[in-house]
């Protein structure tokens, strides 16, 4: 009886399940494996040579300033791009909850940039930071807009951060969307009747209510704006002078142009390792305030 049941399930786990873990670990499981194993050799594209170094990998990484401010850059880049992309996120499904007349054609819109691809978002924002801004800077006197963006260090910066942060708000919204939908109609009701109202009916209520979609929101903002690679190519191609090149940039420059693929694929490592702890960190944190609320 044991063996039929065991038998009964195994069969429905391979159907149903079968297909997406074959295919969860042909893409993603053999692959960091294979990478992990690279970072233990001298491997050489072109000879096929796969010689062990041992760490000897490891240690150049962090002898590598170059790709360690390029990793605290990126840390930068990730606390601007999460917080200007969840507040603005959190904000517009709140208004999209409201009843508002045409909601549904507003989600759609807000959502739309999520689906254009990295590459294709980078030279739409190109084009509107180095020719139609400045264009409109000009005939109207606005001096901020006056130069393009992408050609000063400071500005070419907030330039990457808010065209990630634009791609991310749709995605972040239909999630808080789903967090807001889920609070009980009658605890609103209830604390409208005691008196609360705008700023304090968010704090005290929404807030507390919609952490476990805050959490969610926070947790994908940060995992994939710390693996941002198109738009950085796409937008500014780490310039000027290389002040806007995060750290998957420089991995993919370290592995693909300066074949050191064993190097590259360690940066890549200890970069998964501060991904990791990052945001499991910020999640552990976060689910306590769910705990507690």
């Amino acid at each position: 009886m044991y063996k039929k049941t065991f038998l009964r399930n195994t069969g429905t786990f391979l159907l149903f399940g079968g297909p997406s873990t074959f295919a969860f670990a042909a893409v993603v499981l053999m692959p960091f494996v294979v990478g992990l194993y690279l970072t233990f050799t001298n491997w050489d594209v072109r000879t096929g040579d796969r010689t062990l170094v041992g760490l000897s990998h490891y240690a150049a990484v962090f002898r590598d300033t170059v790709f360690i401010g390029q990793l605290w850059f990126t840390l930068k880049y990730v606390l601007f791009t999460v917080s200007i992309a969840n507040v603005l996120a959190f904000f517009v499904a709140l208004a999209l909850t409201r009843g508002v007349k045409g909601e549904q054609w507003l989600r759609t819109g807000f959502f739309t940039p999520n689906l254009i691809g990295g590459i294709v978002l980078g030279y739409l924002w190109q084009t509107l930071f180095s020719q139609v801004l400045p264009y409109l800077g000009d005939r109207y006197g606005w001096a901020l807009f006056q130069t393009s963006w992408l050609t000063d260090t400071d500005t070419a910066f907030w330039a990457l951060v808010l065209a990630t942060a634009w791609q991310l708000v749709g995605y972040l919204m239909i999630i808080y969307i789903a967090g807001f939908t889920g609070v009980p109609r009658d605890v609103l009701e209830a604390a409208g009747i005691d008196g609360a109202s705008g700023y304090s009916l968010i704090r005290r209520i929404i807030l507390p209510l919609a952490v476990p979609a805050i959490v969610i929101c926070i947790f994908i903002s940060v995992s994939r704006s710390f693996l941002t690679y198109d738009i950085n190519l796409a937008l500014t191609k780490g310039g000027p002078f290389n002040s806007t090149e995060l750290a998957t940039y420089h991995i993919v420059q370290k592995a693909f142009l300066s074949n050191q693929y064993g190097v590259g694929q360690a940066e890549a490592i200890v970069l998964f390792a501060v991904v990791a702890i990052i945001a499991l960190t910020q999640s552990y944190l976060l689910k306590r305030l769910e705990v507690e609320s």
